[in-house]
C-alpha cells in the first residue's frame, strides 16, 4: 500500500484513447489520481466536471490528472466523450491499483453492504512520490482544494 513520502509502485492500466498508461508515463510532472465509484453517477460526474473545468490550471501548474474506477474502458470512453473530460480515465476492473491505494472499502446503500471504491484523491510528485492524500472526499470544492495544493508545490 502507498504512504505519504514514499514512491508509488509503477502500474499499468488500460485507459481511454485505446492506450495503456503507466505511472512512468507521467515522470517529471505532478500527477493527480482521483478514484471514484462509478461512471455516470451524479457525484462522480460532478467531480469529473470540476476537474475538467480546472484542467487548464492544473496543466499550467505542471500537473496531469487521471481518473480511476472499476468501469470498463468502453464505459469510460462514452463517459469521457459525453462530459468532454480532457484527461484520461483508467479502468481498474481487477482492483489492482485500487488495492495499492487502499480505496476499496465496505460501503452501505439502502441497507445493503458491499465493497466499493471510497472516493479518494492522491497527489504524486514528479518522481512518483506520494505527496498528499485526500480520503473520504466530499465533491464540493474538492478539485479546487487539490489545485491549490498543486500550486503550493510549484
Amino acid at each position: 500500500m502507498v504512504s505519504v513520502g514514499k514512491r508509488v509502485k509503477n502500474f499499468t492500466l488500460p485507459a481511454t484513447g485505446d492506450q495503456e498508461l503507466s505511472l512512468a508515463d507521467f515522470e517529471g510532472r505532478n500527477l493527480v489520481i482521483y478514484f471514484y465509484p462509478k461512471d455516470n453517477t451524479p457525484g462522480c460526474t460532478r467531480e469529473g466536471q470540476d476537474f475538467r473545468d480546472l484542467y487548464p490550471q492544473f496543466v499550467a501548474a505542471g500537473a496531469d490528472i487521471v481518473g480511476v474506477s472499476r468501469d470498463s474502458v468502453r464505459t469510460h470512453e462514452n463517459y469521457r466523450r459525453k462530459h468532454e473530460f480532457p484527461f484520461h480515465l483508467l479502468s481498474d476492473s481487477d482492483e489492482t491499483l485500487c488495492r495499492q491505494f487502499d480505496v476499496i472499502k465496505e460501503k452501505k446503500l439502502y441497507g445493503r453492504t458491499y465493497m466499493g471504491i471510497e472516493r479518494s484523491t492522491f497527489l504524486l510528485g514528479p518522481d512518483g512520490t506520494l505527496l498528499i492524500e485526500w480520503r473520504k472526499v466530499k465533491v464540493p470544492d474538492h478539485a479546487q482544494t487539490v489545485l491549490e495544493a498543486v500550486k503550493d508545490r510549484t
